[in-house]
């Protein structure tokens, strides 16, 4: 299975045939995609002006989405590292039993669905690595009351729609799925309660 470097190469191959660049791009959002793989396909399309089922798309579109996807996934890299160079320090201290933020990172290790989207046709406008730059502020400096991305307050508690269990707090703005460790106890508890009024006031 070829990696997020080779499939790179792939897209950026000149004398490659147009279509399988383009797969070659849907096939590195199997490796990196932060938004989940259709929302993050469907912001690098809008961003660089890409039909998205066009099969022969212009290729200096195709390399600008690349390049965008590869500077966020730089950034998420760096700050994998980090982390990993943060949890082996306190390993060496004794800190083995991990905190809910780390649990939340590891289930988000390589940067897959880091900020999903709820719905993949509602996702944050800016750059990705400017959308994960300001989610990593956000997890290094405590939680606060708003997205860390689009900086809204109206922050709803979603339901997963394949089984229907909670799937957590979304930002009404930009659509994301809030990491809960970047929100204090009371904005997840005022998500929480709006919900319940939704569904009160349906029933």
């Amino acid at each position: 299975m070829a990696g997020f470097r080779s499939l790179a190469r792939q897209v950026r191959d000149p004398r490659g045939d147009l279509a399988l660049r383009r797969y070659s791009l849907r096939k590195c959002l199997e490796r990196f995609a932060p938004y989940g793989h259709r929302a993050t396909w469907d912001h690098l399309c809008r961003r660089h002006g890409i039909e998205p089922e066009d099969r022969s798309p212009d290729p200096v579109r195709l390399v600008r989405a690349l390049d965008e996807l590869e500077a966020a996934r730089n950034v998420w890299l760096d700050y994998e590292a980090s982390f990993a160079a943060r949890r082996r320090r306190e390993k060496h201290a004794g800190l083995r039993r991990p905190a809910a933020f780390d649990d939340w990172h590891r289930r988000t290790w390589g940067g897959n669905g880091v900020a999903r989207c709820a719905d993949p046709r509602v996702h944050p406008v800016a750059p990705l690595a400017e959308v994960l730059g300001r989610l990593i502020n956000a997890l290094e400096s405590g939680p606060g009351t708003a997205c860390p991305v689009c900086t809204g307050t109206e922050i709803d508690w979603q339901p997963d729609a394949a089984c229907g269990r909670p799937a957590g707090p979304v930002c009404a703005g930009c659509g994301i799925l809030v990491p809960r460790p970047v929100l204090t106890t009371g904005a997840l508890s005022r998500a929480r309660n709006a919900r319940r009024r939704d569904l009160a006031s349906a029933a």
